[in-house]
């Protein structure tokens, strides 16, 4: 490559030109998303705790699937199925 194409793929990246554009997500279509430390000042306040557990990927399908059947979230099924789960074994 010629030093002059090698200034000119310089100034490209100084000016930005030939980079991809923005996908809308992060855009301005975007929603104002909470950064981590809001998100987590809010979980708090609700009383949620993190809580990871490594499951086998079936199940994991499964979980999904009766959540998007019933149009609620992860969280929601699982503390769902975990309250489901304690009362039977004390029962």
């Amino acid at each position: 490559m010629k030093k002059a194409d090698l200034e000119k793929l310089k100034g490209r990246r100084i000016s930005g030109a030939g980079a991809p554009g923005v996908p809308d997500r992060f855009g301005k279509d975007s929603a104002a998303a909470m950064d981590r430390r809001e998100q987590r000042e809010r979980d708090r306040e609700l009383g949620l705790v993190p809580f990871a557990v490594k499951l086998h990927g079936d199940l994991v399908r499964e979980i999904q699937a009766a959540a998007e059947a019933r149009g609620v979230g992860l969280n929601e099924i699982a503390a769902e199925l975990l309250r489901k789960g304690l009362a039977a074994r004390k029962g």
